[in-house]
């Protein structure tokens, strides 16, 4: 079972930036992709990036191109999220997630073997 831990979230001013880390805690991980979701207080779950594991292809959410970078490091197990330019919608719980095998689509959090507990961006006008 793979557990995944974020870490990074915090108050953050409008126009500031977090970088968001995740985890993976198996010594033989092996994903085919990760990605990040956020859900904001009386809204749904949104997808927000995913990259694959091994080639590294990144798919964004339109409300945050150009803004965040995700990124990962294999020989640490973790994936990262830049997020710059932030704005007070950008305030959620942030989750990343992981994926073991090939999926046509990876934008629905259906779509994700992993989760993990979330850390708090908030983000002040």
């Amino acid at each position: 079972q793979v557990q995944l831990v974020e870490s990074g979230g915090g108050l953050v001013q409008a126009g500031g930036s977090l970088r968001l880390s995740c985890a993976a805690s198996e010594r033989t991980f092996s994903v085919y992709a990760m990605g990040w979701f956020r859900q904001a207080p009386g809204k749904e779950r949104e997808f927000v990036a995913v990259s694959g594991w091994s080639g590294g292809r990144t798919y964004y959410a339109d409300s945050v191109m150009g803004r965040f970078t995700i990124s990962r490091d294999s020989a640490k197990r973790t994936m990262y999220l830049q997020m710059n330019s932030l704005t007070p919608e950008d305030t959620a719980v942030y989750y990343c997630a992981a994926v073991r095998n090939p999926r046509p689509t990876l934008l629905s959090g259906n779509d994700y073997d992993y989760w993990g507990q979330g850390t708090q961006v908030t983000v002040s006008s």
